[in-house]
C-alpha cells in the first residue's frame, strides 16, 4: 500500500482564529492520536496532504515531531462544503502489525451473461486488517452470472491477512432480468402520469394559498377603514 512521508509544524494556538491563520498560510490544522498518548496538534501542508490524500487509506509518514517520525492513517477529514478545500484532519498513530477498521472498494470485472442487468448495491466493504498492509480494494468477477444472480459481502474473496465487518448478508449485486420494450414503455407511461399528478396538485396548492391571502388582504382593508 501507499506511503508518504510529509512534514509537520506543532501547533501552539487554538480556536477558529488561529485555524484560520495556519490555513491562510497554504497549511491544514490537524490533530494526532493514539497508543494512549496525550493529542498532538500540528499542521501539515495543505497541497501535499490534499495529493496524498487522493489515495484512499494511505498511510502518512509524519516528520519534525520532537525528531521522531510518526506512522498515522488519516481517519476524520473535513472540508469545506462548497469549495472542497481542506479544513481539519484527524490522523491516528498506527504501527506495524496492529490491525484497524477501513473501508475499501468493491470493483467488478467481466462481462454478465446476455439478458440480464447489473445492477452493484456496494461499492464498499468495512474489514480489519494490518495497518501497515491495507489492500486498495477487492475485486469480484461477474463473467458469465445470469439474470437472478445475487452475490453478498460474504461472497468476496479478500486477501489474506483481511477479515470481513460489514454484515456477511449484505447485498453487493443482483443480476435483474432486462426489460421488454412494453414494460419499459408502461414504467416511463406510469412516472409521466405521477409527475403530472404531482405537477397537478402543486398547482392546486399554489391556487388554493393565493385566494386566501386575497382574502385575508380584503379583511385586512375593511378592518382599517
Amino acid at each position: 500500500m501507499s506511503e508518504v512521508r510529509i512534514a509537520a509544524e506543532p501547533r501552539t494556538e487554538f480556536g477558529k482564529g488561529a485555524a484560520r491563520r495556519v490555513r491562510r498560510a497554504g497549511k491544514v490544522p490537524a490533530v494526532l492520536y493514539g497508543h494512549g498518548t496525550d493529542p498532538r496538534h500540528i499542521a501539515l501542508p495543505g497541497h501535499e496532504l490534499m495529493l496524498a490524500l487522493k489515495t484512499p487509506n494511505v498511510l502518512l509518514r509524519v516528520d519534525g515531531l520532537a525528531g521522531t517520525d510518526n506512522l498515522v492513517l488519516p481517519r476524520a477529514v473535513q472540508r469545506d462544503p462548497i469549495k472542497g478545500w481542506l479544513e481539519h484532519v484527524d490522523l491516528l498513530v498506527v504501527k506495524k502489525g496492529e490491525k484497524v477498521h477501513v473501508e475499501i472498494s468493491v470493483s467488478l470485472t467481466g462481462e454478465i451473461a446476455p439478458g440480464g442487468v447489473l445492477n452493484q448495491e456496494l461499492v464498499t466493504v468495512e474489514v480489519e486488517t494490518e495497518a501497515t498492509r491495507i489492500p486498495e480494494g477487492v475485486e469480484y468477477s461477474v463473467d458469465g452470472l445470469t439474470t437472478d444472480a445475487h452475490v453478498t459481502a460474504a461472497d468476496l474473496n479478500l486477501p489474506q491477512g483481511t477479515e470481513l465487518v460489514t454484515d456477511p448478508e449484505t447485498m453487493v449485486l443482483t443480476i435483474a432480468p432486462e426489460r421488454s420494450d412494453e414494460e419499459v414503455e408502461a414504467l416511463e407511461t406510469e412516472e409521466a402520469d405521477v409527475a403530472a399528478e404531482a405537477a397537478e396538485e402543486a398547482a392546486k396548492g399554489d391556487g388554493e394559498s393565493a385566494e386566501s391571502s386575497s382574502g385575508e388582504s380584503g379583511g385586512s382593508t375593511s378592518e382599517q377603514q
